[in-house]
């Protein structure tokens, strides 16, 4: 804080831009981490990373039943669920830190989080 109770500008901005390169740092790595979901006990698994994209899916071939699609599609479903919850899961932890630290700049200019 400045003399008169203002906040420090210079200070404020220093923050918001080593918190922005903090969050760009963050962003980067959920796009390169992997998850996996599975379901049916592993016998569907998909493999995405924690921005989304699926990578893969492996599919054991002893649930591959020609008279019995919809039980297939019922577990690649729960697997992408599964994996898309893991990926959620990582994004909170490495940016739930991050977007939590924006009331730290708030100092009354109702800033989110402040």
């Amino acid at each position: 804080m400045q003399p008169g109770g203002q906040p420090d500008m210079a200070m404020i901005l220093q923050q918001a831009q080593k918190m922005q390169e903090q969050l760009m740092s963050a962003q980067q790595e959920l796009a390169e981490a992997e998850v996996t979901g599975q379901a049916g006990n592993g016998l569907v698994r998909v493999t995405q990373t924690a921005a989304g994209e699926v990578l893969s899916v492996q599919i054991d071939p002893k649930i591959v039943d020609p008279e019995d699609v919809e039980t297939l599609q019922d577990l690649l479903v729960g697997a992408i669920q599964d994996a898309a919850r893991a990926a959620q899961e990582l994004q909170a932890e490495k940016m739930g830190p991050l977007t939590g630290g924006l009331g730290d700049l708030g100092g009354g200019f109702g800033l989110p989080g402040a």
